[in-house]
């Protein structure tokens, strides 16, 4: 799905083969169900082809890249900033993530 400002037009076509700025995938049942801003025109492409069948193969590929991206998260080391817990001089109670100072 494209929108063309210029020409107050919405396009709708077949998924892209890269990635290109302001447009963007939609699966079948929400392409069927856009509608387009109040005096915007609508254009469907039709890629006159079935979408590509889904193989077991395919899944447990997916499911390993899935895997291999989170293993990668958890080795690389968090960066946060020290916040005014880690202050020595802060008093207060710690009540969960918060907290609790009292009057002085």
């Amino acid at each position: 799905m494209t929108y063309v400002h210029a020409d107050a037009t919405v396009v709708i076509g077949p998924l892209g083969r890269r990635a290109e700025p302001g447009a963007h995938d939609l699966c079948a049942e929400h392409a069927a169900k856009l509608t387009p801003p109040v005096d915007w025109q609508l254009i469907r492409i039709e890629s006159g082809q079935a979408p590509p069948e889904r193989s077991h193969d395919d899944l447990l590929a997916i499911a390993d890249a899935v895997r291999e991206a989170a293993d990668r998260a958890d080795q690389t080391p968090s960066r946060t900033a020290p916040g005014p817990a880690d202050d020595p001089a802060a008093t207060g109670r710690r009540h969960g993530h918060l907290r609790i100072i009292g009057d002085s």
